[in-house]
């Protein structure tokens, strides 16, 4: 957790995310990378062309810096290393791109639900940067004044292709001090007896070294509704999943469950690519 990216678009989501990175931040000694990409296909100005579309750019360019400096004199980020980042593709690809770029562990992203951020994130991109980033995305929907993870629920089949993200999941609760709360979600579709959910879930954490933690059956009629309305019962600080990315998670995470949960959930999420 020692690079934390945050993109923005300068809204009140993102900044809520760029709170909870600063948190973040200050209790590992990481430093944040903020990102904002510019609506402007720069890469195609044509510097023959007239009337040349350069000083509009520039304008922008301009305006997004004066945002960045009002930005970064925030209160909540005094003392921390902040790195402003300005990149003129706006694709949902361009987060990752950046992350690789600078060695980048962790994202921090806000939302706005089942619209997605305001300008920067419209549609489906925040999905997108859920469903193909190869690093952990934690995703904010609200304002934390401190935010801390006691409970943290842990979604999963169990599978043998998850062992890596649960590693992952793992090493945040221990930075957190967090109990976790495993749960395999049964649905009538995809029903699994009690004796075989549990034995494949010990069997799933028999070589993990991580001891604080709980196992839970849940049915329900689906598994993204298990899962929102298990994290409800426990009062979850924090939802934990793996992702496939685009493929899903075989006979667990189908299409889009971790875009799904991160559009309806009221609560922060945090995915894990396999």
């Amino acid at each position: 957790m020692k690079k934390i990216l945050v993109p923005t678009d300068f809204s009140e989501q993102a900044e809520n995310a760029l709170k909870v990175a600063a948190q973040l931040a200050k209790k590992h000694g990481s430093e944040i990378y903020l990102l904002h990409m510019l609506e402007l296909p720069l890469q195609e100005v044509d510097m023959m062309s007239s009337p040349s579309p350069l000083p509009e750019a520039m304008f922008f360019m301009k305006l997004a810096q004066q945002k960045f400096e009002n930005l970064l004199s925030r209160d909540y980020l005094k003392g921390l290393v902040v790195h402003d980042i300005v990149k003129n593709y706006p694709s949902f690809s361009s987060v990752i791109d950046t992350c690789h770029e600078y060695n980048v562990n962790l994202i921090v992203m806000g939302s706005h639900g089942a619209t997605g951020l305001k300008e920067m994130f419209i549609g489906s991109n925040a999905e997108k940067v859920v469903r193909t980033s190869d690093l952990p995305v934690l995703v904010i929907k609200n304002e934390h004044a401190e935010f801390s993870v006691d409970r943290f629920v842990f979604a999963s089949d169990f599978n043998k292709d998850n062992k890596e993200t649960y590693k992952q999941a793992t090493k945040f609760a221990e930075a957190f001090g967090a109990q976790m709360h495993l749960v395999m979600v049964n649905t009538a579709n995809n029903f699994t007896p009690t004796a075989e959910a549990n034995k494949r879930i010990q069997e799933f954490i028999k070589d993990s070294n991580f001891k604080n933690y709980t196992t839970h059956i849940y049915n329900d009629e689906s598994v993204e509704i298990g899962i929102l309305n298990f994290s409800k019962e426990m009062d979850a600080d924090l939802i934990g999943i793996s992702t496939h990315g685009r493929q899903g998670i075989a006979h667990f995470f189908n299409g889009s469950i971790s875009e799904d949960l991160v559009n309806h959930s009221k609560r922060p999420v945090i995915t894990f690519k396999i």
